[in-house]
């Protein structure tokens, strides 16, 4: 039996700047957000300018001394460096400073790994946590061998795997299988789905921007709402019946971040694919956040490793009401077709956001007008739920109807 006692991370933050405005400050700001999320607190923060990163020790041996310095005067329980370790560094640090050594992406996991909620979730997970820890048995025993609580002990870590790299390949294949049936059930359900075409909208955007709070305003999803990143983790698709009748689906997808572990990617395809079989993209951003225009590059950036392509992409500058009144700017996605400002929590800017679905929902259609018998008037409710009737009038031969039906269901009015 081991006695897992709560304990905070005092931990100090480190990272490299390679150039003059690589953003390594803001990303440092974005790490000690994490931190918080996994039940850290940061009590400094050191930033070694290197041309690149020391392959050994990551900042270097001089430096390392420094830090020593830090870590004694701010009573600090551990570091997190704000890129991915390598087993080396990873040794070599945790030697050198006789303290807890982490890094950005064990962080992220161990978020995840709490936020886990769905069986897929769990899954997806507990796999891309084993993944890292298999190349890094080595630099991570002494400290995932602490069962003490604290950031890089939930999951996998608690069960002591770290310590039997055949425990941990068993597992991975065993997890693999787990996540190719489950990837094999949701194209089962994509293949069902297009038997009865009901257009697909994927909410994506950096985490925090308000995606959850979008879902629950249009469809009451009852989804945690939380002023922290990755508040939510499984993915969730509920049903959004528009003004016009029409019916779609809404699907929040997981959060994406700087420097999201590949690790992750990985692991989550399978849910973050939802977003490549889509029809429209809802990409959602946090204008009220400095950094928002680096976000959307790097939500951009995750798109194209998912190989989401050519799909129509609605771009909504969430937090209006979070700006100064006296702010003018005009806020562009260039690479959206459709880009607009408001709240999500006000309702500013909501209605025209509907408007623009509705829009490209009826470019995706086509016009019908034709007189259905009354004992095949049940053809009626196929336009009513996946498309728009304009008119419908009962004549001595049947009910003559004009309206938009998806492409799809043409052949059935002819």
């Amino acid at each position: 039996m081991y006695e897992i006692n709560e304990e905070q991370e005092r931990v100090i933050l480190v990272g490299v700047s390679e150039g003059s405005d690589d953003g390594t400050a803001e990303s440092l700001d974005e790490l000690q957000e994490l931190v918080a999320t996994a039940g850290g607190v940061t009590v400094g923060r050191l930033i070694q300018n290197r041309e690149k990163l020391h392959p050994g020790t990551y900042i270097g041996k001089g430096k390392i001394e420094e830090l020593k310095g830090y870590i004694s005067a701010l009573e600090a329980t551990g570091i997190v460096c704000d890129d991915e370790l390598s087993p080396a560094q990873f040794k070599n640090l945790e030697e050198a400073l006789n303290i807890k050594v982490m890094d950005r992406t064990l962080v992220i996991l161990d978020i995840f790994a709490g936020r886990a909620l769905t069986r897929e979730g769990k899954i997806q997970v507990e796999l891309a946590q084993l993944k890292y820890r298999q190349a890094r048995l080595v630099g991570l025993r002494s400290s995932l061998s602490r069962l003490g609580g604290g950031i890089g002990t939930r999951g996998p870590g608690e069960k002591k795997l770290e310590i039997d790299r055949r425990l941990i390949n068993n597992r991975i294949a065993k997890l693999k299988r787990d996540v190719d049936e489950l990837a094999m059930h949701r194209g089962l359900a994509r293949e069902k789905r297009s038997l009865n075409p009901i257009p697909i909208i994927a909410i994506v955007g950096y985490t925090n921007a308000g995606k959850s709070t979008l879902l629950n305003s249009f469809t009451n999803a009852r989804v945690l709402e939380e002023d922290k990143l990755f508040a939510t983790l499984d993915p969730t698709t509920r049903n959004y019946k528009l003004p016009s009748g029409q019916e779609a689906l809404l699907t929040d997808t997981v959060g994406f971040i700087r420097k999201l572990p590949h690790h992750l990617i990985d692991a989550f395809r399978s849910t973050l694919e939802e977003a490549k079989y889509a029809d429209i993209i809802l990409h959602v951003i946090d204008s009220s956040n400095p950094q928002y225009e680096s976000h959307i590059e790097i939500v951009y950036e995750t798109l194209k490793k998912l190989g989401v392509n050519d799909k129509k992409i609605i771009t909504f500058f969430n937090k209006q009401d979070k700006l100064s009144n006296d702010c003018s700017y005009i806020f562009k996605d260039e690479r959206a077709d459709y880009t607009m400002s408001g709240s999500i929590k006000t309702g500013a800017g909501v209605n025209e956001l509907i408007s623009v679905i509705e829009r490209i929902l009826s470019e995706r259609a086509v016009f019908i007008d034709v007189t259905v018998p009354y004992n095949d008037a049940g053809k009626i409710q196929l336009m009513r739920q996946y498309g728009q009737v304009i008119s419908e009038e009962y004549e001595e031969n049947g009910i003559h109807i004009k309206g938009n039906i998806p492409k799809e269901f043409e052949r059935r009015f002819t």
